[in-house]
C-alpha cells in the first residue's frame, strides 16, 4: 500500500499514528487500524424509533471509517427503515449500504447498544446509546441512568453515535482508562456546561419547523456532516428544501476517512456533483457553485440567505459576513494529532467581524522527523516535496465533524424554534464537561430564513 501513498490518498485518521509517534512506519499504521473492529447491536425497544434509526445509521457510517477491520451490526434489522434515506426498504439493507456487516456480535469485540435499558455488566467496553428531547448521548450498558423525557429528535441520536464511535476509538487507542465506564451527553437546546444532560427540560419544544434554504459552503468533513443531518430530520415535503453546494474541490481517496456520504466509487467526482446527485435521492433540490468561496460576489435575492460554512481556511473564513448573508453558521476542526477532537463555532454577523477572527495563521507542529515519514523518504515512496505535503495534511476523525455538524444544525433549528443561539461554542470531545457556550449578543427573532414542516 506505501507504493500508493500520497498527500491525497491517505486515511486522515491512520495518520494520527504517525504523526503522534504510535507507529513507527506507514505499514505498521496501517496494520494497527486494520486490527479494530467494532460490534453494534440495536435493542430490539429501538427499532422503530426514528431517532434511534439515526443513532444506528450513523454509527454504522462513522464506524466503518474507523474501524478498519470491520463494523458488525446485529438485532431486529429486518425492521422498516422508518427514516427518508436513499439507503434500501430494511435497517438491514441501510447497514449493508453504508458498509456495515450483518452479523452477531463478539463478546470480545468492542460494542455499541442502540438504545434499551441497562443490561448486565459485561466484560470489555459495551456502552449504549440514550437519547430524549433535544439531548443524547451514551451510557456503561449496565449504567441505571436513563435521560428523563419522552421521544428524541433525530440529531439527538446523531449527536449520541459521534459520541459513541468517539469512545470506542478512545478505547481501543488507549490513553483514557474511563472511557466506556462514564455517562457522557449534551443538550442540543442548551449547551452550558451547567446543563445535565439527564434531566428533563420543559423548555425543549417538538420539532416542529425545519430549514427549506439553505447554502452549503464546502463539501468535505464538514459539508457532508450538514448533508447527512439534514438527511436525517424528518421533513413533512423534501421537495420544499433548497440547497446551494458551493465547493471547487474532487472527491480523492483520503476524503473517505473522514467524509460520511463519499465511498470509493465517488473518486475523481466533483465534490458539488456527488452531493447534488445523494441529496437529490433525499428529495432535495439543488443547485450548484463550483468557484472558490471570496467576498467578490453577493448573494442575491431570491437565494438562501442562512449559510452552514465547512471551509477550512482563513482567507474564505475572513470573507463570511461580506457576501449579504444573515446568518452563518461556521464550524472548525482541530487539525493535529494533539487536537483533532476539538471544534469551535460561531455564529455570524456578530460582535466581531470575521476578518477579525481568523486575523492570523497559526503555523502546525513540524512532523517532518517522525520515523514513518523519515522512512518513506528513505524508501523512495516519497520526495522532499511529497513528504512536506503530506506531513501538513489534516488530522481528521468522521465522527468529530458529525458532531460539529449536528451543533451547526441545532443553531439554525433553534432559530427557527425562538430559542438561544450562540455567539461561539468551543469544545474538545476529551473534556466535554469544560465546553464553552457563549450567548450570541443579537437578535434573530425578526430573521425567517425559509422554514417548512417536520412530520406530524
Amino acid at each position: 500500500m506505501t507504493a500508493q501513498i500520497s498527500a491525497d490518498s491517505f486515511h486522515r485518521l491512520v495518520k494520527h499514528a504517525i504523526d503522534s509517534g504510535t507507529a513507527a512506519s506507514v505499514e505498521e499504521a496501517e496494520a494497527l487500524f486494520q486490527g479494530y473492529r467494532l460490534a453494534v447491536k440495536l435493542d430490539p425497544s429501538a427499532a422503530a424509533n426514528p431517532a434511534q434509526q439515526a443513532a444506528l445509521l450513523t454509527t454504522v457510517a462513522l464506524g466503518r471509517r474507523v474501524f478498519l477491520g470491520g463494523v458488525t451490526v446485529a438485532g431486529p434489522l429486518d425492521t422498516p427503515l422508518i427514516l427518508t434515506m436513499p439507503f434500501g426498504r430494511t435497517l438491514a439493507d441501510a447497514v449493508q449500504a453504508l458498509g456495515g456487516t450483518l452479523d452477531d456480535v463478539a463478546n470480545e469485540v468492542p460494542t455499541v447498544v442502540i438504545g434499551g435499558k441497562a443490561r448486565e455488566r459485561r466484560g470489555g467496553f459495551c456502552i449504549r446509546t440514550a437519547l430524549a428531547g433535544w439531548r443524547g448521548g451514551i451510557l456503561p450498558i449496565h449504567s441505571e441512568l436513563q435521560p428523563d423525557g419522552e421521544g428524541a429528535m433525530p440529531l439527538s441520536g446523531m449527536l449520541a453515535a459521534g459520541l459513541a464511535v468517539n469512545e470506542a476509538f478512545l478505547h481501543v487507542n488507549g490513553g483514557v482508562p474511563a472511557a466506556g465506564r462514564r455517562a457522557l451527553g449534551l443538550s442540543l437546546w442548551r449547551l452550558g456546561p451547567d446543563v445535565d444532560w439527564l434531566q428533563a427540560d420543559e423548555s425543549e419544544p417538538a420539532l416542529t419547523y425545519l430549514p427549506s434554504k439553505l447554502w452549503l459552503i464546502g463539501l468535505g468533513h464538514l459539508g457532508q456532516a450538514y448533508l447527512w443531518g439534514l438527511g436525517l430530520l424528518p421533513y413533512q415535503n423534501p421537495a420544499e428544501v433548497s440547497l446551494v453546494l458551493q465547493d471547487i474541490d474532487v472527491i480523492t481517496e483520503s476524503t473517505e476517512s473522514t467524509s460520511i456520504l463519499t465511498d470509493a466509487v465517488m473518486v475523481g467526482e466533483k465534490k458539488t456533483r456527488a452531493m447534488a446527485a445523494w441529496a437529490e435521492r433525499r428529495g432535495f433540490a439543488t443547485s450548484l457553485n463550483e468557484r472558490m468561496f471570496a467576498a467578490d460576489f453577493k448573494r442575491q435575492a431570491d437565494e438562501p440567505s442562512v449559510a452552514l460554512c465547512g471551509l477550512d481556511n482563513g482567507a474564505g473564513r475572513r470573507a463570511l459576513d461580506q457576501v449579504g448573508f444573515d446568518l452563518v453558521v461556521e464550524a472548525g476542526l482541530g487539525r493535529g494529532h494533539r487536537d483533532f477532537r476539538t471544534m469551535r463555532l460561531h455564529v455570524l454577523p456578530g460582535r466581531r467581524p470575521a476578518a477579525d477572527i481568523w486575523k492570523q495563521t497559526r503555523e502546525g507542529e513540524k512532523l517532518e522527523n517522525r520515523p514513518a515519514y523519515a522512512k518513506l523518504m528513505a524508501d523512495g515512496v516519497l520526495d522532499r516535496c511529497g513528504m512536506t505535503l503530506l506531513a501538513g495534511k489534516a488530522v481528521g476523525a468522521p465522527f468529530v465533524g458529525s458532531i460539529a455538524a449536528a451543533l451547526a444544525l441545532s443553531e439554525v433549528l433553534r432559530v427557527l424554534h425562538g430559542g438561544p443561539v450562540h455567539q461561539l461554542i468551543d469544545l474538545d470531545l476529551l473534556c466535554l464537561d469544560q465546553r464553552v457556550a457563549s450567548r450570541h449578543p443579537g437578535d434573530f427573532g425578526g430573521l425567517n430564513p425559509g422554514f417548512t414542516l417536520a412530520e406530524g
